[in-house]
């Protein structure tokens, strides 16, 4: 079936994301928008947009009901999710498909398989994917529990089954600490999922977060498109991002490819996922879990396969075959993405919110600017902090992290802190440019100050030059020297 016209059920630069694709396609958008977004620029884009509610997410971009009524009202035949929301929600995409409307995601029975960490590693297990040790169901007896931790050795992970981002998660060091983190773990599971599911497994010191990215159709083929390398992260969650990984050996990337393809096989899969595995020092993989969605990063896969995987989400569910086979697709070059948040990385990375007073995207060859604001818009308090997805590409690794210094010294934002300070901190790090990282580069690596100190050789050359002009008799006016202080470090401007 040929679409005519989509609805994205997201808002932001993703949704943006999307339509553009949709455009390209000759396919008209609808975009959903809650009271707070009425002037965002999604809505702006959108061919049709409907409100459909108050601004907080539970009382519009997570009502079902309104978003399959909007497709209804304006005539779309399908809904794309983005990410977040709804887009993992198994009985929306069952309650999509019950309206006559195509979901342009995975099965409902595949989201809810890999919906659960539990229900996802015994599908991954049928082809012998590598596991990192641990239990094989959830654990409610705190005895039997110890065992199984004494047998695999401390230190462990509890991990709330239906978990992510980071919530149910407890490192345990030793066995007196056990029953203390587990009942927090539960309680926290409780909190955030209505499950208290929980598991354990052999906690790996210095892990690597490494995902492949899968694609499938609805006749049964089913390809990988490289690694990503995600292992810059603060509280669990993904901060930088690169394609591909600077350490994995073409044997270990083929037979990683190899076994996400399975996973994907194991649940029946079709559309666009990712395959998330932990890798150790001695770069060992082990299954992690499955997100039955986009990414945030999918860029920098796009950009080293030429593939738009939005497009082939859209294709997939208008039930065509993939139009290229696992033998067709090559990596060309490197690519990074830095994600912008409105957070303030000096203070334990709390987001930050305000008036966009400036905001002047980078620009020239090899950079990517995915966002949803322009320069005098408010970052709402009600969703995800992120402002933009930064994302550079070059023929090298060094071409690309060069570019992205670059790219964030260019952009220029003013009125909320962000996290582009921080990315221009790991561009520079000696941890980061030999690859030799892990999941840990926060806590060993960052600390606040570091920003102001490497802000403060850039203030002493700035003001020994307008000392300079002062002697010489040449002073600039006032806005003029502004200006040129600001030409040299825009992303340090503050409000």
């Amino acid at each position: 079936m040929k679409l005519s016209k989509i609805l994205v059920a997201n808002r932001g630069e993703i949704a943006l994301r999307v339509m553009r694709s949709a455009r390209e396609m000759g396919i008209a958008t609808v975009a959903v928008y809650s009271e707070a977004d009425r002037q965002a620029l999604h809505v702006r884009y959108a061919d049709e947009a409907v409100c459909i509610g108050p601004a907080p997410s539970g009382q519009s971009y997570l009502r079902g009901d309104k978003i399959i009524e909007a497709c209804r009202q304006t005539g779309a035949e399908a809904i794309h999710p983005g990410y977040g929301f709804l887009s993992e929600n198994a009985a929306f995409a069952r309650e999509v498909s019950q309206a006559g409307l195509i979901f342009i995601g995975p099965s409902p029975e595949s989201i809810q398989t890999m919906g659960s960490k539990l229900a996802a590693k015994a599908a991954a297990a049928q082809y012998n994917i590598p596991m990192v040790p641990g239990s094989a169901q959830a654990i409610t007896d705190v005895s039997a529990a110890k065992s199984i931790c004494r047998t695999i050795g401390y230190p462990v992970l509890i991990k709330a089954s239906a978990g992510g981002g980071g919530k149910g998660m407890r490192v345990v060091e030793r066995e007196s600490e056990f029953e203390e983190q587990m009942q927090r773990a539960v309680s926290e599971a409780v909190s955030a999922f209505g499950d208290g599911s929980v598991f354990i497994e052999k906690y790996i010191t210095s892990p690597k977060h490494i995902e492949i990215q899968v694609l499938g159709d609805q006749l049964g083929n089913i390809v990988h498109l490289f690694e990503r390398e995600c292992s810059i992260q603060r509280r669990h969650q993904k901060v930088v991002e690169e394609a591909p990984s600077s350490v994995l050996t073409p044997q270990i990337r083929e037979a990683m490819g190899r076994s996400a393809v399975d996973v994907a096989r194991a649940c029946g899969y079709y559309g666009a996922g990712t395959v998330e595995f932990i890798v150790d020092e001695g770069l060992n993989y082990y299954f992690l879990e499955m997100n039955t969605r986009l990414q945030v990063e999918h860029p920098v896969t796009e950009l080293i396969t030429g593939v738009d995987l939005v497009k082939e989400q859209i294709r997939i569910a208008q039930g065509e075959t993939l139009a290229f086979r696992q033998e067709d697709l090559q990596i060309r070059g490197h690519a990074i993405e830095s994600r912008v948040y409105a957070e303030d990385p000096q203070n334990g990375f709390l987001p930050d919110i305000g008036r966009l007073q400036t905001y002047i995207r980078p620009q020239g060859p090899g950079i990517r600017v995915d966002d949803g604001f322009e320069q005098g818009m408010d970052i709402p308090i009600y969703y995800d902090p992120m402002i933009a997805k930064l994302v550079t590409y070059g023929q090298t690794r060094t071409d690309a992290i060069n570019r992205m210094k670059r790219a964030i010294e260019e952009y220029q934002i003013t009125g909320v802190e962000t996290t582009l300070p921080f990315c221009h901190f790991v561009m520079q790090h000696e941890a980061f440019l030999s690859g030799q990282f892990d999941t840990h580069f926060v806590s060993r690596y960052f600390t606040p100050g570091l920003l102001q100190k490497a802000a403060e050789p850039l203030e002493a050359a700035i003001a020994a030059a307008l000392i300079a002009m002062l002697h010489e008799g040449h002073q600039k006016p006032e806005q003029e020297i502004t200006q040129s202080a600001r030409s040299v470090s825009r992303w340090r401007e503050r409000r």
